[in-house]
């Protein structure tokens, strides 16, 4: 089976985790995957933040790396993609604010296609009018936006996931095992030993 394309849309301070691990785990099992950012070409950069639970109210933000994207958003067409990632961190705050990006992500719902959202993520569905009637799972700070968009906050333990439908939400990075796993469930991918 041929690997599946998806699209990646990140902004400046997405988290740093939850933009690589799955940009390379998704490309690692055999699918392609397209990082764009609105006002920006292939080969540019964004920078990443590191967010980490050190015993305060809320996560910490420490720089991360420069995350170089590999395809340009004004290039992209969203009917050739087969999935869509939302990383987390701060840059889902500012990418609602785009009206082209609320509009790739609406298609991705209104079409069906698997969506893999993880922590901050819920802001950008929430601003794109996406979670009526759909259960969610985000960053804690995030429930009163999945709620007040009409969803149902998934209140799930940091390292766990849940899928609703064409949608795989989790709270934060440590759960990627479980979110990239039920993403690859939806994706169709098998892997054998």
């Amino acid at each position: 089976m041929a690997g599946k394309k998806i699209l990646m849309i990140c902004g400046d301070y997405c988290e740093d985790y939850e933009t690589m691990v799955p940009f390379q785990a998704l490309m690692a099992v055999g699918h392609t995957v397209h990082a764009v950012c609105p006002d920006k070409a292939a080969g540019e950069q964004i920078k990443t933040a590191i967010h980490d639970f050190e015993g305060a109210q809320t996560y910490s933000e420490k720089p991360g790396h420069n995350f170089t994207l590999n395809a340009s958003f004004a290039q992209i067409k969203v009917e050739h993609y087969d999935a869509l990632v939302l990383p987390g961190g701060r840059g889902p705050e500012y990418l609602r604010t785009y009206p082209a990006v609320v509009a790739m992500v609406r298609h991705f719902f209104d079409a069906g296609k698997p969506v893999a959202a993880i922590c901050h993520a819920a802001q950008l569905l929430a601003g794109a009018d996406v979670l009526k009637r759909r259960t969610c799972s985000a960053y804690p700070a995030c429930r009163t936006e999945v709620e007040r968009a009409g969803g149902v906050y998934a209140d799930i333990a940091i390292d766990a996931a849940c899928t609703d439908g064409n949608l795989v939400s989790a709270p934060a990075w440590p759960a990627h095992p479980a979110w990239i796993a039920q993403f690859l469930a939806l994706l169709g991918t098998r892997i054998t030993h």
